[in-house]
């Protein structure tokens, strides 16, 4: 039977594209998933392990025990030791020029030989009012050998911040440890670094090169008796590198299983492509098949012949799955690397991944032909003109089928239901789930109707479109399998969207109750309030609609509990405050939300006044009155070196994210503060909104693997739906259908089935989305189910488009066939 099925491949290759193609897509995700989890841990061993790379043994601290100055002298007075560096990386802020960024400041060794970066201009420090400097810093900055820079230490409870004015004696590589990529690295000898910290100041690590003969063992025992640490705390360096990996990478596991569970998504689409192509194939040999038996072929082998096929292909498109992974992470990694960011991006191609994406791809190609294969020999040689059985309520296959659909739908449709009520995700996933797979199973029951009804829309076609209704139907189990291939992608999609939405939402709502106004600035208590001109220029920004002090009034006590009060004039609470609630009156005070008082006593100097109390809509909101009925204080009055005065800006509605950020660090400049004093609801609103857009962009992208999969079986099912009809096709066109008519008809075909699965998984995808906002979201946020009705359209639409676009090729195909040769064919 072998030469029975490499005959089949050999004479019908290209029935065999779709499931090659379906495969080789779903097996590349998956095996490129697997290669991200280990390119990403080969490239930070790359990187930090650049720290290490001239050690032979690297002494960590415990929390319990930090390495001090007297175990960095016992390491270096070991009898086993050739050379030691004690090392210890700072924190510290750098003033260079105009500009003043965050800064790392490392000591660097006695002996060059133990230095892990290398020096590309200058020279190196030779006292400690010498520094280098990294080459992706200097030029940043503008920063030449010969620079000055500034140097700020932490300071002490009983000095003031300390600082160093040093001079860039050479530029250094830019270090490719992550963590510190954003910084801007110095080096300077110890006496520098010692004068930029305390005198308990501990270090990072020891690293040790050995002399000639000592061996690792021994040397781990004698360092771990000197630093009175465990000897698992001392380790080679590819030990620690490894170590300082795993700790790092302890999310990106968690990552992996995110990524494998969209790759097995893809992975069921294109099983479900995979079965339906088969039985097609199948069906369309049932008379070759017969002939088989009758010559004496077996039941066994005429399904192992199958079996066989599918075992070929599934191994052909996986191997080429595995290559196109390698592929397109070697080109993506290659660009990568040009950013000096990510200079250290290292391809690695795991042994798991060639497996795993081998052994999974055939192991699913041989699964999903199973049931086609079984099919091939259940109809008796003389009856093979007789079409099987479909799965249906009528025969005992489909009834056991459809009655665990319908309970998983039922059953697991009500717990997603009570996990939403009750915010309880642990219950509403796995709900979730279940009643999917149900409504997958319970298919047949519904989605050939829904076919058939939408059918009815194509009436006004004329013949075509009523043939294509018809055609539509006619294998109600193809149908459904063709149907839930796209809707598994068009739900999971929709699903995102409607969550993304519904949490957009539900975080603007809570935000909105945090923050009193769009922008909120200050500056530290006891520093000068922020003058005037600087005021005015701020409001002259770009995007700044209204800005105002809030000026403080006196103090006010209500419920037992004393604020400061600050005053608004009635024009600016106006422009500041939409909610009229939160605006003071000249015989009331606003108290921050939560506050019970109604009443409340406002001390302004010697002058006390009763007002009445009423409750702020934010949490954020300080005391206020209305400063056109109370006046400031005097600037010399002590309270005021206790307070600071903030500043309530509004902005323009119409700025995006990117807008907004820029807007934060020019107001940040323009007042002359630092930039996390500049808050508020738009801003936060802006980085949540930028991470949702982020993973929603991502979570469709990974999703679209599996709808073009999906689409492959439409376009599949109709190429090879073509061939079954032939002779159906051809009698049509004789009888005076134009060749214009029988391409509408497949693409009507194509656009019943692609629709009508993109309707039902747009709802299905709505109603999981709020389900799962409301679970995962009700416990810390008033959650509105809101439906992304634009981006919802937009998949139907882009759905009953790629559907019209799969009917292109078989209907060019079936169009171009002249009615002679068609009803010549056996």
């Amino acid at each position: 039977m072998l030469q029975v099925a490499l005959s089949q491949l050999r004479t019908h290759s290209r029935r065999f594209i779709a499931i090659t193609l379906a495969v080789l897509l779903a097996v590349a995700f998956l095996s490129a998933t697997l290669m991200v989890n280990a390119s990403t841990k080969a490239s930070l061993k790359a990187s930090l392990g650049q720290s290490y790379s001239s050690a032979e043994l690297v002494i960590s601290p415990t929390q319990e025990q930090p390495l001090t100055t007297t175990d960095a002298a016992s390491v270096a007075a070991s009898p086993l030791v050739a050379e030691s560096y004690a090392q210890r990386t700072p924190y510290l802020q750098a003033e260079l020029g105009t500009t003043t960024v965050g800064a790392t400041f490392r000591n660097m060794p006695a002996k060059l030989s133990l230095e892990p970066v290398a020096l590309t201009s200058g020279a190196w420090p030779t006292n400690d009012q010498e520094v280098t400097i990294d080459t992706t810093a200097a030029e940043r900055n503008s920063l030449t050998v010969g620079s000055k820079v500034t140097l700020t230490g932490a300071a002490t409870s009983t000095e003031s911040t300390p600082l160093l004015t040093a001079t860039v004696s050479g530029i250094t590589a830019a270090s490719a440890n992550p963590i510190t990529s954003g910084l801007a690295q110095f080096v300077g000898t110890a006496a520098a670094v010692d004068r930029l910290t305390s005198p308990d100041t501990v270090f990072n690590t020891i690293s040790v090169n050995l002399k000639d003969g000592v061996s690792l063992a021994d040397a781990k025992l004698a360092l771990a008796t000197a630093v009175e640490q465990p000897v698992e705390n001392i380790l080679t360096a590819d030990e620690k590198t490894t170590q300082t990996v795993s700790t790092m990478t302890g999310g990106q596991d968690q990552l992996t299983i995110v990524l494998l569970a969209f790759a097995g998504v893809a992975l069921l689409v294109s099983a479900l492509v995979v079965s339906n192509t088969f039985s097609v194939l199948v069906a369309q040999r049932t008379r070759e098949l017969a002939l088989l038996r009758c010559v004496g072929a077996s039941r066994a082998q005429v399904r192992n012949s199958v079996v066989l096929e599918a075992l070929i292909v599934g191994l052909i498109a996986s191997a080429l799955g595995v290559l196109a992974a390698t592929g397109v992470m070697a080109l993506v990694l290659s660009l990568l690397s040009h950013n000096p960011d990510f200079a250290f991006a290292t391809l690695a191609v795991p042994p798991s991944a060639v497996i795993a994406g081998i052994l999974v791809g055939t192991v699913l190609t041989v699964l999903a032909a199973l049931v086609p294969a079984r099919a091939a020999t259940k109809v008796a040689p003389l009856a093979a003109l007789r079409p099987a059985d479909d799965v249906s309520v009528h025969n005992p296959g489909g009834r056991v089928r459809l009655t665990v659909g319908v309970l998983l739908l039922l059953a697991g449709g009500a717990g997603l239901a009570y996990g939403g009520v009750s915010a309880n995700l642990m219950l509403a996933l796995p709900s979730g789930a279940a009643s999917f797979v149900g409504f997958l199973m319970a298919a047949t029951l519904f989605v050939p109707k829904l076919v058939s009804l939408a059918g009815t829309l194509a009436a006004p076609a004329g013949v075509p479109g009523r043939m294509a209704a018809a055609n539509a139907v006619r294998n109600p189990r193809r149908t459904t399998a063709t149907a839930s291939a796209l809707l598994i992608g068009v739900t999971l999609v929709t699903m995102m969207m409607t969550g993304a939405a519904t949490a957009r939402q539900a975080f603007d709502t809570q935000l909105d109750s945090s923050y009193p106004v769009d922008i909120t600035a200050q500056t530290y208590p006891g520093e000068p309030a922020i003058s005037s001109a600087r005021i005015a220029a701020a409001a002259a920004l770009p995007g700044v609609a209204h800005i105002a002090t809030l000026d403080l009034v006196g103090t006010v006590t209500a419920g037992g509990t004393q604020l400061p009060a600050y005053g608004i004039s009635d024009a600016d609470a106006a422009a500041l405050l939409a909610n009229r609630a939160n605006r003071p009156t000249r015989t009331s005070a606003i108290l921050p939300k939560g506050s019970t008082a109604t009443s409340a006593t406002l001390e302004a100097g010697t002058q006390t006044t009763n007002l009445t109390a009423t409750n702020a809509t934010n949490y954020g909101m300080t005391a206020l009155v209305s400063l056109d009925a109370f006046p400031p204080l005097a600037a010399d009055d002590p309270l005021r070196e206790r307070t600071v005065a903030p500043l309530w800006i509004s902005v323009d509605p119409s700025l995006d994210a990117n807008a907004l950020m820029d807007l934060r660090t020019s107001l940040a400049s323009t007042l002359g503060v630092d930039e996390y004093l500049v808050s508020g609801s738009v801003l936060e609103k802006a980085m949540f909104n930028q991470v949702i857009d982020m993973l929603l962009l991502v979570v469709t992208g990974l999703l679209a693997v599996a709808v073009f999969i999906a689409l492959i079986g439409v376009a599949n099912t109709l190429s090879l739906s073509v061939l079954e009809r032939t002779r159906e096709n051809s009698l049509l066109r004789a009888l005076g259908l134009t060749r214009g008519q029988l391409r509408g008809m497949l693409a009507l075909e194509a656009l019943l089935i692609a629709g009508v699965a993109a309707i039902i998984g747009s709802v299905l995808g709505t109603l999981y989305g709020w389900a799962g906002a409301q679970s995962a979201l009700g416990t810390f946020a008033e959650v509105t189910a809101v439906i992304p009705w634009g981006q919802i359209i937009a998949v139907v639409a882009v759905a009953a488009v790629a559907g019209l676009l799969a009917s292109v090729v078989p209907a060019r195909r079936a169009a171009r066939l002249s009615p002679v040769e068609g009803l010549a064919m056996d």
